[in-house]
């Protein structure tokens, strides 16, 4: 599971990156639909791109972490299932968008299921390879950063 976690938020911050600055640089055109929005909206567009870029950088800021943070992991998925909420709140108001908007929505409701169910597998997998000795003091068990050598030392 923490495999999956660390996959899935790179994924989530290189996509929203890539999705960010494809709205930044196109304004209007990036949203199906909306070519002829208008000025203000496409100002807006360019704007919400870089926010979105912003957020991106946020998940490939807990994606360097190790092991990933849990709290931010949810917060940024909690933000990511809001848009979805917004965008029910659209369809109540205004009907049917176009139908990449109703695939995205989906999206924005269903993975941040996925985030806060996964999002505490990097830290257990941490504490899992933590182990007690009986002397109080705790050591590392022999994992891929431990050296077996630096394991039978209690003289630190």
């Amino acid at each position: 599971m923490a495999r999956t976690l660390r996959v899935l938020v790179v994924l989530m911050g290189w996509s929203c990156v890539a999705i960010g600055l494809f709205h930044f640089v196109l304004g209007n055109a990036a949203i199906p639909g909306a070519g002829s929005a208008g000025t203000t909206i496409d100002s807006w567009g360019r704007f919400m791109g870089a926010a979105f870029a912003g957020y991106g950088l946020a998940w490939l800021w807990a994606a360097r972490q190790r092991p990933i943070p849990a709290a931010p992991v949810r917060w940024l998925a909690a933000v990511f299932l809001l848009g979805g909420i917004g965008r029910l709140l659209s369809l109540a108001e205004h009907g049917w968008p176009q139908w990449f908007q109703i695939v995205l929505g989906a999206l924005e409701l269903g993975l941040p299921l996925v985030y806060f169910v996964l999002a505490g597998a990097e830290e257990r997998a941490a504490a899992g390879r933590v182990a007690s000795d009986g002397s109080g003091l705790e050591k590392r068990r022999p994992g891929p950063a431990v050296r077996v050598a630096d394991m039978g030392s209690t003289d630190r």
